[in-house]
């Protein structure tokens, strides 16, 4: 069964993400993020190794077709 998850992260401090967002983020395959680049330091820094894809009102409809 597919699952959607909605994580919150932190705008500023990326220490203030929560235990139980980084563990779903672990455990998902893949992450769709409005900025990558800001997402990509995130995953790094939690040695997440989900796919990341960018994911905003200009690629929606590309995006939600393609997963």
């Amino acid at each position: 069964m597919t699952k959607l998850y909605l994580v919150p992260t932190p705008i500023g401090n990326l220490g203030d993400i929560t235990y139980r967002a980084v563990e779903v983020l672990r455990e998902v395959n893949i992450v769709l993020a409005e900025d990558t680049r800001t997402s990509g330091v995130l995953l790094k820094k939690y040695d997440i190794q989900a796919k990341l894809r960018s994911f905003h009102i200009h690629n929606e409809h590309k995006v939600v077709n393609a997963i």
